[in-house]
């Protein structure tokens, strides 16, 4: 049996210049996210589409979303397996394609993470666990594009 959750975000635009939408390049494509009891994100649109570079973007947000949900159950299933983890960063990359009409989207995302443990772990069951993380996911399983991953060990 399955369980529905619920979550919600408040997205407030923050690109009025004063004139709002009245000209395409008259307003800022700035944002504002605020999810309740969390400290608010400021957004904008990716830079190659004029947004400001210094700001989180969609992209941005779900590349991070991917790779974040990956680490965290990377982690519970590794605790469960008995291998202990004391490290972990990860460098995703996804590649996207804009059409000419402007649609876009993710084409594939790598998630390159590199994982700490101690001398002597199994780093071939502590691979195999990377295998099971898209069958849990709540981000990779909500995903339409291929996900994959090049993952390294250091022993310390």
């Amino acid at each position: 049996m399955s369980t529905e959750h619920t979550y919600t975000s408040a997205i407030l635009w923050t690109g009025n210049r004063g004139e709002g939408t009245r000209t395409y390049r008259g307003y800022d494509r700035t944002w504002e996210i605020r999810t309740p009891r969390k400290p608010v994100v400021s957004c904008s649109n990716d830079p190659l589409l004029g947004g400001d570079p210094a700001l989180h973007n969609p992209e941005d947000l779900l590349l991070s979303a991917l790779a974040s949900c990956h680490m965290l159950w990377y982690l519970h299933l590794a605790s469960n397996a008995g291998i202990a983890v004391t490290a972990y960063e990860d460098a995703p990359e996804a590649v996207g394609e804009t059409e000419r009409s402007g649609a876009g989207r993710f084409l594939r995302a790598t998630l390159r993470p590199k994982i700490t443990v101690p001398a002597g772990t199994n780093l071939t069951k502590a691979d195999a666990i990377h295998h099971e993380i898209h069958k849990v996911c709540y981000i990779a399983r909500s995903v339409n594009f291929p996900v994959s991953f090049e993952a390294s060990y250091l022993e310390g």
